[in-house]
């Protein structure tokens, strides 16, 4: 039984340590096995940027190029979906290697208006060993977590998301050059008001779809977590209608306008929310918890939203990264069979085989060795 949708085939050109590499996919999860600096990283994150913004790594996209080549790169893909196939691709054309470039993006051949559309084609959910520190770090790196989440069930939240960014580092500049233009500030503001409060009300939406997804879920392998969001939109549009809220937050914007200039930005907004993790059984927080506990929460949450969207029929293609290094065997065959029985198509990486010999050939083994790729078994 293949996903619902799946890749069939992936192509990258020019791309990290790949000048050139084709898998062909046949709907199983794949596993890529080699040693460490191989390029296995390398294949999720061309994966990655086949979704909204700059992937796994986050960074900016001249630097994905291959360090050989003439500065373009492509990565290519064919989907299988419930609705027929779907060619996808993005890149960046060779020359230029400004770190401000935008990349192109294409749907069956034909050039899409942002890489925003993507969110329309795939879901795609990632986990990194520098995600293990997700829970002790900054709040910037669980939002953008929280907020890939929140995509998966409202594709336009990446959008809304970059619209209110956009409008928040405009109004930011006018404040530190000290450029008094009321219309001007008013205007952003209320753009930062209208995108903010509708980012803040679906990231409420997926909070609590996520809460009840772990509330009744049975798994003992992966500890249950407590999420909340620590945000004053967040917090308001629990008790007040959405318009309410707007008229609230245009105000506070316009009254802080000489304090936010002092402290060079906005102070309050959706840009400043937390995504708080409690381990319920211990209840304790994820940051006081061991790494081992972190990343089981982490785990746990990923799978519950994946549950959700295949729920929906919508199952989101999975890359994770060294997923299997720090697991224990139990934990991979629950792991594993999860995936599975869940019917989407999950990418991961491991230095060994024997990581995950209890998918046997429920899986696609590919050997990744000298820049090239070899289907195995």
């Amino acid at each position: 039984m293949c996903p619902r949708t799946h890749l069939s085939r992936l192509v990258v050109t020019d791309f990290r340590s790949y000048a050139r590499a084709e898998l062909a996919l046949d709907g199983r999860s794949v596993v890529f096995v080699g040693d460490n600096g191989v390029g296995k990283t390398n294949l999720l994150e061309a994966i990655s940027l086949l979704s909204p913004g700059r992937g796994m790594r986050g960074v900016p996209f001249s630097e994905v190029a291959r360090d050989v080549g003439d500065g373009g790169w492509a990565v290519a893909a064919t989907l299988e979906t419930p609705d027929g196939q779907t060619r996808v691709g993005t890149g960046l054309e060779a020359g230029d290697n400004s770190k401000a470039r935008s990349r192109a993006v294409r749907i069956d051949g034909e050039p899409a208006s942002s890489a925003g559309v993507l969110a329309q084609y795939l879901r795609i959910v990632w986990l990194t060993p520098a995600m293990d520190r997700l829970f002790v770090e900054g709040a910037s790196e669980r939002r953008r977590f929280f907020d890939r989440l929140v995509m998966g069930f409202d594709p336009a939240h990446g959008t809304r998301v970059n619209a209110y960014d956009r409008a928040l580092r405009e109004r930011n500049r006018l404040l530190a050059d000290e450029i008094a233009d009321r219309s001007w500030l008013a205007a952003l503001e209320d753009q930062m008001t209208t995108h903010g409060v509708a980012v803040a009300a679906a990231r409420n939406e997926t909070l609590a779809r996520l809460r009840g997804a772990i509330e009744v879920s049975s798994d003992v392998h992966f500890p249950r977590a407590d999420i909340a969001i620590e945000g004053e939109l967040e917090t308001m549009l629990l008790s007040a209608a959405a318009v309410d809220v707007e008229e609230r937050f245009r105000a506070t914007l316009a009254a802080m306008r000489g304090r936010d200039a002092a402290a060079g930005r906005a102070l309050n907004g959706p840009h400043r929310i937390d995504l708080l993790v409690r381990h319920l059984a211990k209840d304790r927080e994820a940051r006081a918890c061991s790494t081992g506990e972190q990343k089981a929460l982490l785990i746990g949450i990923m799978l519950a939203n994946a549950r959700l969207l295949a729920g929906r029929g919508e199952p989101p293609l999975l890359l994770l990264d060294e997923i299997a290094a720090h697991l224990d065997e139990d934990r991979r065959r629950a792991l594993f069979d999860e995936i599975l029985g869940l019917n989407l198509q999950a990418f991961m990486t491991g230095t060994e085989p024997v990581l995950f010999e209890a998918l046997g050939a429920r899986a696609q083994t590919f050997r990744i060795a000298q820049g090239a790729v070899r289907q195995t078994g």
